[in-house]
């Protein structure tokens, strides 16, 4: 823990959400605020720490939390992703942060990355106490994404485990779960790509041991539903920064490229270097400093 940074909580429709709150760096009054969660399955010791301090050190406050059902927030089933309950709970983090003394509730920001950069795309669209989205290696489209990472011999078994599960869990069966990475591409995993298993894996162990390899079955059932990109041209005008990963497999850069050509001024793209998991560690420099000035361009200090 930095000298900068408190520990919080918040209601979250009866579910309490847990996280930190990082205090703008020289701020004596009400701060810009940008409010914060990671992706698919990932708590937030997973680097988000480092992106809060960088925003921190430039005048603006970050709240960082922990999506519902996993890590230090509560929430049943454990370690199932509703991205729709994670889009609500993205706005009462911003509600929560309004109640705050050091928050400005004028000069809001979210930012996102991976699972989440859908999600704030979705906030920016439809809550308008949103001054500025940053959305980091998003995933745009679900249907898309399974469509380019998953076989089609292998979708067809998926679906007709979705089926077996829905009826297990309908006659009170516990939800059947499936592991988020597994170091054989072929078997059956939530994230079937190396940089994948590679990234999640190391990450767990070095940084993050409340990370579990596994999800409800049904949540890659509601990640094939999902579609960001249908909200992408409702965002303006609220400004919109998209940083994708040149080399992007896993949430591959021509379907964000694509969903940013749909987005209506004003807006900036960044194309970084390498894949989609070098945003956190190896390309920080290359996702941060972006995000940060594009911040501080519309948020103010």
């Amino acid at each position: 823990m930095t000298g900068t940074r408190r520990d919080i909580e918040f209601d979250a429709e009866g579910t309490t959400l847990r996280g930190w709150f990082y205090r703008a760096e020289g701020a004596s009054g009400r701060a810009p605020t940008v409010v914060m969660a990671h992706g698919f399955s990932a708590v937030k010791e997973m680097y988000l720490d480092s992106f809060a301090e960088v925003f921190a050190a430039a005048g603006l406050n970050a709240l960082v939390f922990d999506n519902r059902n996993f890590g230090a927030s509560d929430g049943e089933p454990r370690q199932e992703i509703d991205p729709v309950a994670q889009v609500r709970d993205y706005r009462h983090a911003i509600t929560y942060a309004t109640t705050l003394d050091e928050v400005d509730a004028t000069r809001i920001g979210i930012w996102g990355s991976s699972y989440s950069g859908g999600h704030v795309l979705v906030v920016g669209a439809i809550d308008r106490r949103v001054k500025a989205v940053v959305s980091q290696v998003p995933l745009v489209s679900g249907s898309a994404n399974i469509g380019e990472l998953v076989r089609a011999d292998f979708r067809a078994g998926f679906r007709e485990m979705f089926d077996a599960d829905r009826a297990a869990r309908y006659a009170g069966g516990p939800p059947a779960m499936v592991p988020v990475v597994d170091e054989d591409p072929n078997a059956p995993s939530a994230l079937p790509t190396p940089d994948s298993y590679t990234w999640f894996i190391e990450t767990g162990k070095l940084r993050a041991p409340s990370w579990r390899n596994e999800v409800t079955l049904r949540t890659v059932e509601m990640l094939g539903e999902y579609e960001p990109v249908a909200h992408i041209g409702r965002i303006s005008p609220t400004p919109l920064l998209m940083l994708v990963a040149a080399g992007d497999h896993l949430t591959p850069a021509h379907l964000a490229i694509d969903a940013y050509e749909h987005a209506r001024e004003p807006k900036e793209l960044v194309i970084m270097p390498g894949g989609h998991f070098d945003a956190y560690v190896d390309g920080f420099d290359n996702a941060s400093p972006p995000a940060r000035d594009f911040f501080v361009r519309h948020l103010g200090t």
